[in-house]
Order: C-alpha cells, then sequence, then structure tokens
C-alpha cells in the first residue's frame, strides 16, 4: 500500500458526497468524500460510523440535535442513529464504517 493524500483524493473525485473506499482495517471501511455545501437526506446505518474532518466543517442533525464538526474534529455515530448534512458542509470528509450489528 502507499501513501494516500487524503485531501488530493477527494478532490479528484467526480461526485460531492460520493465516497471512494481506500480499504479495510479489520471488519471497518474506511472512506474519503468531498462535501460540496449542499445538505444530504436523513439516513441511518445498521453499524456505527466514525466522521473524521479533515479540512473544513460537517454540519450535522444528529437525532435532532445540530453538531457542527470542524478540521481535525471526529463525531461517532452509532448504529441506527438518524442523521442529517446540513447546508455549508464543506471540505474532505474520512468515515470509518462499521459492519451491521
Amino acid at each position: 500500500m502507499s501513501v494516500v493524500n487524503l485531501v488530493e483524493t477527494a478532490a479528484g473525485l467526480p461526485e460531492a458526497w460520493r465516497s471512494l473506499p481506500l480499504g479495510r482495517v479489520g471488519t471497518a471501511c474506511v472512506k474519503v468524500l468531498r462535501m460540496d455545501e449542499m445538505p444530504v437526506a436523513e439516513e441511518s446505518h445498521g453499524g456505527a460510523e466514525a466522521l473524521l474532518v479533515l479540512d473544513g466543517l460537517l454540519e450535522l442533525v444528529v437525532d435532532g440535535t445540530p453538531v457542527s464538526v470542524r478540521a481535525g474534529e471526529l463525531f461517532m455515530v452509532a448504529a441506527g442513529t438518524p442523521h442529517t448534512v446540513s447546508s455549508g458542509s464543506r471540505g474532505t470528509l474520512v468515515i470509518v464504517e462499521l459492519p451491521e450489528e
């Protein structure tokens, strides 16, 4: 495996909010994506997610509560928790996704 520049990789993706799987660590899938200030509809997943903002800002609403995640910060979303991305989210996001529980 070679070194991956996550910011450059995300910037080169053809679509915002379409994650690129980079590999697996145990059962977890590591992905990168580019945020583009557009909102994303509410979703929930069968497995937990770790959301790491490399640069920019991630504006979430998690189970009805607004949460701002800034560059260098990590937010953990528990399995089954409804969350949505609000307008204004921008930058590079790394997602570590666990399989369904």
